[in-house]
């Protein structure tokens, strides 16, 4: 194609161009607005350990920020994080890597770290095995501006009530308290039996070392977002 009337046709439009770049970085600052972030919010935290992933049977269901559940997008649960927080993925296995956003609770299962969408598990290439060890840093946040709810161990999950009842009525001998947070999952109802209330991870960590010892079930460590 000759270069020349191109180049004329394209002339006359240069300086209008510039000023409507001129003028729309004007408005917005020039740059993306900053996060807030909140007190005590974990910045730059690093975490390593197995994830899993969760898709057809979730999708659609409310996630623990209110949303719902999309598969499609890259999104992942996690037990603490405050809802919101970005996270880079690493897979330690081939080294591939996804940026995701926290918006649900999760996993429910002792020895995992993160439940990836199904997006976040293909972008690592991990479907296929259904796990994979992770490295996860938080990078940034985009929730609302609020304190972190506090630290609950939860120490059991039930699909008969009268069993979260016994457990927590034994819980309750070495931390007074406690709840039952009754859940509606694919597989049917679920009695989620949770105890104490700590501000940091390594009262929760011991919390939760203690009762696995008294109750010889799997506790972990979740933040209550109610």
């Amino acid at each position: 194609m000759p270069r020349g009337p191109w180049i004329l046709r394209l002339r006359p439009l240069r300086n209008s161009c510039i000023l409507f770049l001129f003028c729309s970085l004007v408005a917005c600052g020039g740059r993306a607005p900053k996060p807030t972030y909140f007190p005590g919010y974990p910045i730059g935290y690093v975490e390593r350990g197995m994830a899993s992933w969760y898709g057809p049977g979730f999708h659609g269901n409310k996630t623990a920020n209110g949303e719902r559940y999309d598969m499609h997008q890259l999104t992942a649960a996690h037990r603490t994080l405050p809802l919101g927080s970005v996270a880079v993925v690493r897979s330690m296995s081939t080294g591939r890597q996804v940026t995701v956003r926290i918006n649900d609770r999760g996993p429910f299962a002792k020895g995992r770290v993160l439940d990836l969408s199904l997006a976040g598990a293909r972008a690592l290439g991990m479907v296929g095995n259904g796990t994979d060890r992770i490295e996860l840093k938080v990078v940034g946040y985009q929730g609302r501006t609020a304190d972190m709810g506090a630290l609950r161990v939860q120490v059991g999950s039930f699909a008969e009530q009268e069993n979260a009842v016994s457990l927590l009525e034994r819980a309750k001998r070495t931390y007074p308290g406690g709840r039952i947070q009754a859940v509606d999952l694919p597989e049917g109802r679920r009695y989620r039996v949770q105890v104490g209330e700590f501000k940091t991870e390594s009262q929760a960590e011991e919390a939760a070392e203690r009762l696995e010892s008294e109750l010889s079930t799997q506790p972990y460590v979740i933040r209550d977002d109610g």
